[in-house]
């Protein structure tokens, strides 16, 4: 079954590719010929996820699927949230996905506070045969205080999921799949595609 991933972030498309596998033909919206930066500008994950999947329904006819995911801690009221990928720009600390100061920014906010729980939440929204679908995969956890590990990308280095001996940055693919957000989320996505089949 070939499925349009709408992204073009090559760390999330290996991710899905490996955690699918080889019954589905996943492509980018770089291999569609959509070299537009889709807009994300929905108050929630689950809206800018539907955003980025309709506007591939609507310029390109395709069913496809979309993911937002964010990064929620309990000491700064769920923040980044929404602004995951863009947090360092939205407190001041640079420009557009930074991703060293993202995590940079993340860890400053995080000083001298004990309560370091957070999740990462990732949903998925799939336009299937006109349908609109929802799926939401979430992994609880902390914020380390300093950066652990080199594998993954993002907020890897930073984010110890719960009951795991390290950071998802210290874990190879296969182990972070089993277990992360994405991963929970695509297993539900696949498990619906696999009943439609």
């Amino acid at each position: 079954m070939k499925l349009v991933f709408a992204t073009n972030n090559a760390h999330k498309l290996s991710e899905v590719r490996q955690i699918l596998g080889d019954s589905y033909d996943v492509v980018s919206l770089a291999d569609i010929g959509c070299t537009t930066d889709i807009p994300e500008t929905a108050p929630t994950l689950e809206g800018n996820a539907l955003q980025k999947a309709r506007y591939v329904k609507e310029h390109f006819g395709l069913d496809c699927f979309a993911d937002d995911t964010g990064l929620e801690v309990d000491a700064l009221n769920g923040a980044p949230g929404v602004f995951t990928a863009r947090y360092a720009e939205t407190e001041g600390w640079g420009r557009g996905h930074d991703t060293t100061a993202n995590v940079d920014c993340l860890l400053h906010n995080l000083e001298n506070k004990s309560d370091r729980k957070a999740r990462f939440r990732t949903v998925i929204a799939l336009i299937y045969n006109g349908e609109e679908h929802l799926f939401e995969g979430i992994v609880e956890g902390a914020i380390t205080t300093s950066r652990q590990g080199t594998d993954g990308f993002g907020y890897d280095p930073v984010f110890h999921p719960d009951g795991c001996d390290g950071t998802f940055a210290e874990m190879g693919p296969d182990a972070k799949n089993a277990i992360s957000h994405r991963g929970r989320a695509i297993r539900l996505l696949a498990e619906f595609l696999n009943k439609k089949a």
